[in-house]
């Protein structure tokens, strides 16, 4: 007599049944009988560490661009938490470093940055209305330009804690201004422990794509970033190829730094002008421009590094007299060199949107256009992926998408 265990294999893929019900299908079976016809060992249920292999990504991928940025103070555990619930395939944590050496995530390692008169230029946290860190304030030169204010390399961990997150845009958004003051800046560890948790909960793999931030500036200060998230990943189980990871970067130089230390996906990031900003500092930016990235060559030397490319969206639709054009030839030759395309960054308001698709009044740069329509255009043109600031409209433009080509 003895317990024979059954168990059922369990993938997380968007098209995956909850991983509750198949967790309760999985629940070990007592039986009596004979044992030796069930002693086979039995399949390994995979874990969300390994959850990014062969068949995931989605195609189109929609990635929570710094969570549901439009709906949600960027950069938070509710704007990432709320991007998910949306239909998120990734979140995406921008990674700057802490004076003690812990990675975070926050659009640019500037917390907080004053006028030339010093008034308030722009704000993701409260720091300016904490006068125990009024002495933190400073000029640095950040890629090239000149900027007064708080940096997240002057605070430990501990002290950024403190803080409280603000919305970045208010003008734009000032309906995300409810929510100043009530949520934390988030770890890197936080955004992963959050994304392997709802994976777990929903039953679909929900992806990580941190893009490591000015690398060459935190290499200079002798706070880089490539050791610390490689030993992030490491201890999370995820540095492997399999990993539902991408990282991402608009320089060079720190991907070719990354790929013998990671198998993950990497994605070279492609600014709509000028050239990668370790180019510039080595003086060599007329040798390595943007523009020159993208031909079939600058491609093929990208796929020597890279397993993404991530331009900005004009690079694959230029807007024309406010109109979008006609696609360029950049979809196709990304892939014909083995790369797959995800574009940058499509958001629903006004400010954002070409002039043909915005709502009336056109001038109100908060109302909401017809962002659906941007994104179909891109996906028409056959890109694998897209940033959205509100994963809702992404994940209905995807739908539209599939109705279309299902001929619905």
């Amino acid at each position: 007599m003895g317990t024979a265990f059954v168990m059922l294999t369990v993938t997380m893929h968007p098209s995956a049944v909850s991983l509750r019900r198949r967790t309760a299908l999985a629940t070990p079976l007592v039986f009596s009988g004979w044992l030796g016809a069930c002693t086979s060992t039995p399949p390994a249920v995979t874990p969300w560490e390994a959850s990014g292999g062969a068949g995931w990504p989605p195609v189109p991928a929609l990635y929570g661009h710094r969570g549901a940025s439009a709906l949600r103070p960027e950069h938070t555990l509710e704007a990432y938490r709320l991007a998910i619930a949306d239909g998120a395939d990734f979140i995406e944590p921008d990674l700057v470093i802490t004076r003690d050496g812990v990675l975070v995530a926050r659009h640019e390692n500037a917390i907080a940055i004053l006028n030339a008169d010093g008034s308030l230029k722009e704000a993701t946290t409260d720091v300016v209305d904490r006068p125990a860190f009024a002495s933190r304030k400073a000029t640095k030169t950040i890629d090239g330009e000149r900027i007064t204010g708080w940096f997240v390399e002057d605070f430990t961990l501990a002290e950024l804690k403190t803080l409280r997150a603000r919305e970045r845009i208010p003008a734009v958004r000032p309906a995300n201004t409810v929510f100043d003051g009530q949520f934390e800046i988030p770890t890197l560890q936080e955004v992963i422990d959050l994304a392997r948790r709802e994976s777990r909960r929903l039953g679909r793999t929900i992806g990580i794509a941190p893009e490591t931030k000015h690398p060459t500036f935190f290499q200079s200060i002798g706070l880089p970033l490539e050791a610390p998230l490689v030993a992030q990943l490491t201890r999370n189980g995820l540095n492997r190829q399999d990993a539902p990871v991408v990282i991402q970067s608009f320089e060079v130089g720190n991907l070719q730094a990354l790929r013998p230390l990671t198998p993950v996906r990497l994605a070279q990031l492609v600014d709509d002008s000028g050239s990668p900003y370790d180019f510039v500092a080595r003086g060599q930016a007329a040798a390595r421009t943007y523009a020159s990235m993208l031909t079939p060559q600058g491609l093929r030397e990208i796929k020597a590094y890279a397993d993404v490319l991530a331009p900005y969206k004009s690079w694959v639709i230029p807007v024309r007299d406010g109109v979008l054009g006609q696609p360029t030839s950049l979809v196709a030759d990304a892939h014909a060199a083995g790369l797959p395309v995800v574009i940058w960054t499509l958001r629903p308001e006004n400010r954002f949107l070409p002039a043909s698709l915005k709502a009336e009044p056109r001038t109100d740069a908060r109302a909401r256009g017809d962002s659906v329509a941007e994104i179909l255009a891109y996906l028409r043109a056959g890109v694998d992926g897209f940033f959205s600031d509100d994963s809702a409209v992404g994940r209905r433009a995807i739908k539209a998408f599939q109705r279309e080509r299902a001929g619905r």
